[in-house]
């Protein structure tokens, strides 16, 4: 195929996109994308409840694989994906959950990569923060425990420059420090200090952690 007819062929499938974006934010007045959002948004599946909110920021990307980034948003619940986030799918599904009244913030240049995202009350990934493929984040037990002990929930905050490796389990309460590194299949249980390794099943501090405001 020539230049130009690739070129034509590539603003036809955005321009398609874009429809289906205005389309959906039709029929999920809660749905805000920014012009400047990558237009893959439109092969994303959208789960959305009438009085849920999702913004998708300026700059925000993701790959055009359909099916492959889902949003299920429940009832009063907000998902907020800043500029520059990348949601991305090509080694994974990306499946981003906020139950009933819950708040989610993605943040600028975070990149959440083929993981599972789950909020019941509130969950916060900072500014450049990395989260690897097969990780999963959750604020809640999700159930109760037993008859007489009730599920639990708690807010969890992954800060600026963190990096979650792959196939971790970060649970209820826990805060990961700026610029610190979980290493792959931990269980992180309790707080990681700023510019820690920790790494295990629980995660144990296993050395430090310089600057990563410019890793990659």
């Amino acid at each position: 195929m020539s230049v130009p007819l690739r070129a034509a062929e590539l603003r036809a499938i955005r321009a398609s996109d874009r429809l289906r974006l205005r389309l959906l934010r039709w029929r999920h007045p809660g749905l805000e994308v920014h012009p400047e959002a990558s237009s893959n948004f439109a092969c994303a599946r959208f789960n959305l409840a009438p009085d849920a909110r999702l913004r998708l920021g300026a700059g925000a990307v993701t790959e055009r694989i359909p099916g492959r980034l889902h949003f299920v948003v429940h009832p009063g619940a907000e998902v907020d994906v800043q500029e520059g986030a990348w949601l991305r799918t090509e080694v994974g599904e990306t499946v981003i959950v906020a139950f009933e009244g819950a708040r989610m913030v993605i943040g600028p240049q975070a990149f959440l990569n083929g993981c599972h995202v789950s909020a019941k009350r509130r969950v916060t990934v900072g500014h450049k923060a990395n989260v690897g493929v097969g990780t999963r984040v959750f604020d809640s037990d999700q159930h109760d425990m037993d008859a007489e002990r009730s599920e639990e929930t708690a807010p969890v905050s992954i800060r600026d420059h963190a990096w979650i490796a792959s196939d971790c389990l970060i649970l209820k309460g826990v805060t990961v420090g700026e610029h610190s590194v979980v290493g792959a299949r931990s269980v992180v249980t309790g707080d990681v200090p700023p510019h820690t390794l920790v790494l295990g099943a629980p995660a144990r501090p296993r050395g430090t952690v310089g600057d990563r405001s410019n890793a990659r």
